[in-house]
């Protein structure tokens, strides 16, 4: 075992869970459940079926042994190789002393390494926390605190920033943290290595305990712990099921067609629910190969080339940049569908895709659960305009006057309210959130503000915008509250709003409104930053361009008026592009 640090371990979990034995899963207190009913609805009717993920994925490896399971810059793995390493890696995690049902934060990048790690983790029936590798100290202990996290697997060559440390730091402050894993690290680096885990032989006795493990493991039960954008400070926690987010999966690859023949092109972070469900989940559960790697054009359009991906899903500013590529064409020759998400589409963008012969559709997710993807089969304008209808027969959705339990009537905009067998029913030990964000009879209010629209019969909904304060910053959310409350702090700050600013590229970047204590000796936007890096703020959240200015704009009722600072940064961007 490698400890990060001299206390004596404990088992993590929260609220004075007993300790288990290493067949059985941790309790984890403050998960939500489905109603009864719900759940025996779910189960009649297939939508939840009877395998865990970990069970799931060995079923795959063994019918596609020798199929390609995974394409990275440097590395491919069949499902044989990818189910061999990841049970290396399970068994070396369990003898390290980690247990089933234990928490494991997570901070990744893309890599064939940590595909391995992941199903390492399912495989030993470890709970992933989907953190990212842009996550800092602040949201890092809290996150791992309400998760009763004991393990932290982090990118050790993560290039502008030392996580090796960050979780060294992290340990001190959170005693349950017991153990330190890397993906990445040279030797001699502190901590388990996932390089060397997954080289080792596993013996029939481990291999006999792995296969235990998975078939114990409570289906209805929490597999990954996944984050909301964060809408009330640190992201909330979402549990997130093995019923159900094999479901999940399964109907991504239903919906686009996905065969063991197809080749999935994947950017986002792997640790994003989109990532896992609509890519790597969604590609295993059919036998199909998934691409992964960093989004940077020169590295994923050569690779989509060479592999001839035959999908791959993007936000919109992404998809601008390709299309001036010179390996653009090759890498969409066999292409059939290019899936456009996490920021509004614009026309333009969609009608270049298409004059270039790629089938474009959108989507809309969240890691609370519901999808809403564009029909494959559906018009042009439905495919441009609107971000499609939800995937399961099983999903419900209101569009509520915000603030109510009251339905607007069709083509009002109103706030999304979804309830199925993929959305949860509650954050991890949130009461008090939970009241707000769900309804009484168990609908999740999104703070996503839609509309709902009818194309030749097809019911459809358009994203109008957002009751929630959140700006979307290439499918990051940053939490406006959370970051104005910290630069509240700075000693020449005497009041502070953040407000989104369109960016062609990322969709929205985050401007912050400053009213300075002294005018004649104003912060700057470096000042601001580096008082946010101090205080261990994600630099995804921090102000991306400062604006002074003597008093704020309120409303009638006194409060901040945010929409006359966004048309305000609107209108100063769009005079700085014309000049």
């Amino acid at each position: 075992m490698n400890p990060l640090h001299g206390s004596e371990a404990g088992n993590g979990a929260i609220d004075g869970a007993t300790e288990v034995s290493s067949l059985q899963t941790t309790a984890l207190p403050g998960v939500v459940p489905h109603p009864a009913m719900t759940v025996d609805r779910y189960t009649a009717t297939g939508a939840w079926g009877t395998r865990s993920l970990p069970t799931a994925f060995r079923q795959a490896a063994k019918i596609h042994a020798e199929r390609t399971a995974l394409i990275t810059p440097d590395t491919r793995l069949t499902y044989r190789e990818l189910d061999a390493r990841s049970d290396a890696v399970a068994a070396r995690l369990l003898a390290s002393g980690l247990l089933p049902g234990e928490r494991v934060l997570l901070q990744l990048t893309n890599s064939a390494t940590a595909v391995v790690a992941w199903y390492g983790l399912l495989k030993a029936g470890l709970i992933p926390v989907c953190t990212l590798a842009i996550h800092r100290r602040l949201e890092i202990e809290q996150i791992g605190r309400k998760s009763g996290a004991v393990a932290h697997l982090v990118q050790a060559d993560f290039p502008s920033f030392d996580l090796v440390a960050l979780a060294q730091q992290i340990a001190r402050l959170l005693p349950a943290m017991r153990q330190l894993v890397t993906v990445g690290a040279g030797p001699g680096t502190p901590g388990l290595r996932i390089e060397d885990l997954q080289a080792d032989e596993v013996t029939g006795k481990e291999r006999a305990e792995l296969l235990e493990i998975a078939e114990s493991l409570d289906v209805h039960g929490p597999a990954v712990l996944q984050l909301s954008g964060g809408t009330t400070g640190t992201p909330k926690i979402i549990p997130r099921l093995h019923a159900e987010y094999r479901y999940n999966a399964d109907l991504t690859a239903i919906h686009w067609g996905h065969t063991e023949e197809s080749v999935m092109a994947f950017g986002l972070p792997l640790a994003h629910n989109a990532a896992l469900t609509n890519g790597l989940h969604a590609a295993h559960g059919v036998g199909a190969a998934l691409l992964l790697a960093t989004p940077a054009a020169d590295v994923m359009l050569p690779l989509m080339a060479e592999h001839g991906a035959t999908w791959t899903m993007s936000p919109p500013g992404l998809a601008r940049e390709y299309l001036s590529h010179p390996a653009f064409d090759a890498a969409v020759a066999r292409i059939g569908t290019w899936v456009l998400t996490a920021a509004r589409v614009p026309r333009p963008v969609f009608d270049e895709l298409t004059r270039r012969g790629v089938h474009v559709t959108q989507a809309f997710g969240m890691s609370e659960g519901l999808f809403l993807f564009t029909p494959l089969d559906a018009i042009a304008d439905l495919r441009a305009e609107t971000v499609g209808a939800p995937i399961s027969a099983l999903d419900e959705i209101r569009v509520l006057r915000p603030g109510t339990q009251v339905e607007v009537a069709e083509g009002e905009t109103g706030e999304l309210a979804a309830r199925g067998p993929y959305t949860i029913r509650g954050y991890l030990a949130e009461p008090d959130r939970n009241r707000e964000a769900f309804t009484a009879d168990g609908f999740y209010r999104s703070g996503d503000l839609v509309r709902a629209h009818r194309y030749e019969g097809t019911l459809s909904y358009s994203i109008e915008g957002r009751v929630k304060d959140l700006i979307d910053r290439g499918g990051e959310k940053v939490n406006a509250e959370e970051v104005e409350l910290l630069v509240a702090g700075h000693p020449a700050v005497t009041e502070i709003a953040l407000v989104a600013m369109p960016d062609p590229r990322l969709g929205e970047r985050s401007c912050a409104y400053v009213v300075p204590q002294d005018p004649q000796n104003p912060p700057t936007l470096a000042d601001i930053r580096a008082y946010l890096e101090a205080e261990g703020l994600a630099k995804y959240k921090w102000p991306e361009r400062l604006e002074l200015i003597d008093e704020l704009p309120r409303t009638q009722v006194g409060k901040i008026s945010k929409v006359a600072l966004r048309a305000d940064i609107g209108a100063k961007l769009e005079h700085e592009t014309t000049e």
